[in-house]
């Protein structure tokens, strides 16, 4: 088994299950407005070095060479978009997520409802994720589940097109992954997570990722066993949270866009990067939560572990 297959990361929707997908209309402000401004960080940028070669990725990935980039000077969330922003979004737009249009979103297997594990879909090969019906942002275990008590964590089965729309309600956009890895390196260089080269220094768990044996002992031993508090754990040194770990987070860029086209095939044209990993990453089969690891996903594609956080121009 390849231990970093992109099905541990976040599946893909068929095709053939997206015919019924429409466009969602959205009441955007009439004026230029900076949404949750107070919790942008501003990132002066620089030069820096990109990528690793270290041999910890999947060579699909494209993870090195090592070469020299320019990060411009930009603003960053430093948190993941919340339950509670993403609510407010949806009361004054009335957008209208992908997961709700297809009717169903991905859902890990251990936080299934009883009365939900015998009328779900499993993917084949991957039996972890399931097609659950009903599941969406408000509701991310199917119906019956809530977000009342989660209002503080990150915002999941949300889309590439449903995190465009909600950074262009908010005056903002997706990071692209020049400005996102330089973020989370937080003024490192070179180093394997936002915090140094060593996972757990002096013992103490510093990112929401899988303990145990994947995919059937999590032990939680750093406190969740799903997503946690956009502002969990110590921020890097950007003052930005949960840059490893907890869930996925879209880019702007097309995955195609940072590869060398001599390494592996090339992805489709819709396939969007995603970074960060997510709080189901193990390095025994995804150790996509470092600073350069990098995955992707189909644009339209939505699971319990894919959020987004929200960059802006200077």
């Amino acid at each position: 088994m390849d231990h970093l297959a992109k099905p541990c990361c976040s599946p893909s929707k068929p095709r053939q299950l997206k015919e019924t997908a429409r466009e969602t209309e959205v009441s955007l402000p009439t004026r230029k407005e900076i949404r949750f401004k107070e919790k942008m960080v501003f990132i002066n940028g620089g030069e820096f070095l990109m990528g690793t070669e270290s041999g910890e990725g999947h060579p699909a990935d494209c993870e090195g060479p090592i070469r020299k980039r320019q990060a411009a000077p930009f603003y960053m969330d430093s948190t993941a978009v919340t339950n509670e922003e993403f609510k407010q979004f949806i009361k004054e737009t009335g957008y209208q997520t992908e997961a709700e249009e297809f009717g169903w979103s991905f859902v890990f297997y251990q936080f299934l409802a009883s009365d939900l594990k015998a009328v779900v879909r499993q993917v084949a090969n991957t039996p972890w994720w399931c097609a659950v019906e009903s599941a969406y942002w408000f509701q991310p275990e199917g119906p019956g589940s809530e977000i009342d008590s989660r209002m503080d964590h990150p915002v999941v089965h949300v889309s590439w097109k449903d995190a465009n729309a909600f950074c262009e309600w908010a005056g903002k956009r997706l990071p692209d992954e020049i400005e996102w890895e330089y973020a989370a390196s937080g003024g490192l260089e070179q180093k394997r997570y936002p915090w140094g080269d060593e996972l757990n220094p002096n013992n103490e768990h510093l990112c929401n990722i899988w303990q145990g044996r994947f995919p059937t002992s999590n032990t939680a031993e750093d406190g969740f066993k799903g997503t946690a508090p956009v502002s969990s754990f110590l921020p890097n040194g950007f003052g930005l949270y949960n840059m490893a770990g907890n869930v996925w987070e879209w880019c702007s860029n097309a995955f195609t866009e940072l590869r060398d086209p001599a390494v592996g095939q090339m992805k489709a044209e819709e396939d969007k990067a995603m970074r960060g990993g997510s709080y189901l990453c193990h390095d025994s089969y995804c150790n996509r939560y470092r600073v350069a690891a990098r995955s992707s996903n189909t644009s339209d594609s939505s699971a319990g572990n894919i959020g987004f956080r929200c960059a802006a121009d200077v």
